[in-house]
């Protein structure tokens, strides 16, 4: 007993001893704590150097390695710049001339320059690439006569303007373009001074082209010249041009203005006072600008991206006149549709009807198309270039017409001697800028007017591919013979009243007809002469998701639609149903679609993927909306099952879109759904002669189609004679055109 509380009184000694003194414990582990974290510290620092050392000297060794042995590469510079492009457009050689000296000094800087006569570039193929290549494309452009681009630069200048306006580009085509402008111009024509320099870049820009600086002006009046002649204007564009190269080769930003609203901008006392006058002496003349309106760098556009800017890309300096016009056009259709439903009971009240009726091309209309890229005629006519036109003069393929009926793509006149329409579609090309109505209530052109002014307009649209890189000699000849006639551009050709004088000329031209209406005006259809095929839009199957997809104005719509279908099946003519497939809108009505084919009883139906034709506030249609070419394939085939006088005959692939065809085109045993155009010219004339007692039918002027269109061919609808061709920098196009 004694012992063990001896033990205990031991331990409690000690314990006690140590918690009266733990101070002093505590200070002597938090010094043992602190000399061996100092140790760690030196020691990892050691080690550090002597990776160092030991990498300097594998470096050392590699570099002898490199020497001696060649057997591996050092390490390659980041390249910003690989070259410069100067592309000049010049009319009697001074913006060859610069071109010539730009290209000299840049050489001098050790960096790659290509001089390019626009003439002999074509943007279609090669633009695009500029966006990946780490090119900088310099354009020397000169304004030539009534603000029009030189003979050389015509054909690149009507390209990009109608990239801008093509929805199939979209807004981003040429991002990681950069290029920098110099327009060549004379301000004594101040209505037209510099205006292709202005263009170009402007054009340029709303593809999401990055400007390396601001467009500058060279002016050929010596007394407004800003540096005293045009070539002192070049020189001193040129200097600030290769001090902006030199400094994009280092990788160097473009100093911030000051006007930055990003919090990015970096101290101005990090420059230096040399390059601080240099600046500001820039900023000086830039300011002076008329463009400044629109000035942007290529850091400050990708920068504004970067903060969840919108996409679109519109020019400043053109919002105004944009926006003006849009509202002025939809202001005036507007108008134009509440006078169509007053009726002509409200519109006539003793006076002269032709005084009292207005021209349907109104002036902000006229100013919409034109920037549509339309030739307008008269006034409510218009005609515009097909872009199958184009390919098939360039032998990159045809149309689907080309394939299923074997129309020349490259000679077929897109038209319409009325811009006006009953229909308000949610898929319109022209998203409801053109008129509307349900009768005639213009002022009327005459029909040889119509056409000889279509004829006219078009050989002139087809005349700027005259000398274009890749166009056919022979095509373009034959392209300058209009043979084929598309009565479908925009609006109801059938409203026109003197459509049937109309089609008489266009035969008597020989020229063949293809009619395409929207199945409102039925008694139109049965009073129509014969056409070499005549189209209906058969756009739904039940009255809910017409009116849901064609939006009407009339209020019997329905009705009208069945009789004009109806009217259809007593033409003995070549006849067509065109169905657009609408993802979720109309593509699960196939039973009802059956009936309206037992309705009509066409002899072909075209089936075709609905065309997103971009942005619009009057059309909810998205991409979305845009079935793929299996699914519309898929439907071809399930409709194919429930009409046993049909089958599928063609297909075309890159226009989303296939024909079935009534079995008496398929001929023993092969598809004749081509079209023998003189027999057709043969018949017709006869018919005309015979003052319409003598008449025809379809089957009279068939032809063989041949085997790369008929549908399971391995060329899938593209004629083997032409070139396929994939445009660079482009989303896959599944919407079909």
């Amino acid at each position: 007993m004694d012992a063990s509380v001896n033990t205990w009184s031991y331990f409690y000694t000690h314990l006690m001893s140590i918690w009266l003194n733990r101070f002093y414990i505590y200070s002597c582990a938090a010094f043992g704590i602190g000399i061996w974290i100092c140790f760690q510290f030196l020691a990892t620092k050691a080690k550090k150097q002597d990776e160092k050392s030991t990498e300097k000297l594998t470096l050392s060794k590699v570099t002898q390695d490199v020497l001696i042995n060649g057997y591996t590469k050092p390490k390659m510079k980041e390249v910003y710049v690989t070259g410069v492009k100067v592309f000049y457009g010049s009319q009697t050689g001074t913006a060859k001339g610069f071109a010539t000296i730009l290209a000299e000094a840049i050489l001098s800087l050790n960096l790659p320059a290509e001089i390019i006569n626009m003439r002999d570039y074509d943007p279609d193929d090669c633009l695009a690439e500029e966006a990946t290549s780490k090119n900088i494309c310099v354009f020397l452009v000169a304004t030539y006569t009534d603000g029009q681009p030189t003979e050389n630069a015509a054909w690149f200048c009507k390209w990009l303007e109608e990239a801008v306006n093509d929805f199939r580009f979209g807004k981003t085509y040429l991002k990681g373009m950069r290029y920098a402008v110099f327009g060549l111009g004379n301000s004594v024509y101040v209505d037209h001074y510099n205006t292709v320099g202005k263009n170009i870049d402007k054009w340029l820009w709303m593809l999401s082209a990055s400007r390396v600086m601001t467009r500058a002006e060279g002016d050929c009046s010596v007394a407004k010249s800003k540096h005293g002649s045009i070539e002192a204007d070049f020189d001193a564009w040129k200097a600030r041009f290769l001090a902006r190269l030199q400094a994009l080769r280092k990788g160097k930003k473009k100093p911030c203005s000051g006007n930055c609203k990003k919090g990015k901008c970096k101290s101005k006392g990090r420059q230096s006072k040399e390059g601080s006058d240099r600046e500001q002496r820039v900023s000086e003349q830039e300011n002076t600008e008329v463009e400044d309106l629109f000035e942007t760098t290529s850091e400050e556009e990708a920068g504004a991206e970067e903060d969840g800017s919108s996409n679109s890309v519109i020019d400043v300096e053109d919002l105004g006149k944009i926006m003006g016009h849009m509202k002025k056009a939809k202001k005036e259709c507007e108008l134009e549709e509440e006078a169509g439903k007053t009726g002509p009971s409200q519109q006539s009240s003793g006076k002269n009807e032709d005084s009292e009726r207005r021209e349907m091309i109104t002036p902000g209309l006229r100013d919409a198309l034109t920037k549509q890229g339309y030739k307008l005629i008269g006034s409510h006519s218009g005609v515009k270039l097909c872009r199958w036109t184009k390919s098939m003069l360039r032998g990159r393929g045809g149309c689907y017409k080309h394939t299923f009926y074997g129309i020349e793509s490259h000679r077929c006149m897109e038209t319409t001697p009325s811009l006006a329409c009953a229909n308000k579609c949610v898929f319109c090309w022209r998203h409801h800028t053109n008129p509307v109505g349900t009768e005639w209530r213009w002022k009327m052109d005459q029909p040889e007017m119509i056409l000889q002014e279509a004829i006219e307009n078009h050989k002139s649209l087809i005349k700027q591919f005259k000398g274009v890189p890749g166009v056919r000699v022979d095509r373009f000849e034959e392209g300058m013979v209009v043979k084929h006639c598309a009565l479908s551009l925009v609006g109801e050709p059938i409203m026109y009243p003197e459509i049937n004088t109309f089609l008489k000329l266009l035969h008597r031209h020989n020229i063949s007809s293809f009619l395409v209406t929207n199945a409102q005006f039925p008694v139109e259809i049965r009073n129509l002469e014969p056409v070499t095929q005549l189209y209906v839009s058969v756009d739904a199957s039940t009255k809910e998701s017409l009116k849901k997809i064609d939006r009407p104005l009339f209020k019997d719509f329905w009705q009208r639609f069945l009789d004009s279908l109806k009217a259809l099946a007593e033409k003995q003519q070549r006849t067509v149903y065109r169905l657009t497939l609408v993802k979720a809108w109309n593509v699960d009505e196939l039973k009802a679609y059956a009936e309206l084919v037992s309705l009509g009883k066409p002899d072909f139906i075209e089936v075709k993927g609905v065309t997103y034709c971009g942005e619009s506030a009057a059309s909810n249609l998205t991409m979305a909306n845009v079935p793929w070419h299996e699914e519309v394939v898929h439907f071809v085939r399930e409709l194919a099952d429930l009409i046993p006088d049909y089958d599928i005959a063609c297909e075309h692939e890159h226009s989303n879109c296939l024909l079935i065809a009534h079995k008496k085109f398929k001929i023993d045993g092969e598809w004749c759904t081509w079209i023998d155009y003189d027999r057709f010219q043969e018949l017709i004339q006869e018919y005309e002669n015979s003052r319409g007692s003598k008449t025809f039918t379809a089957a009279d002027y068939v032809a063989k189609t041949p085997h790369w269109a008929v549908f399971g061919s391995r060329e899938r609808g593209f004629d083997p004679l032409d070139t396929r061709f994939q445009r660079k920098n482009k989303t896959k196009d599944i919407s079909g055109c």
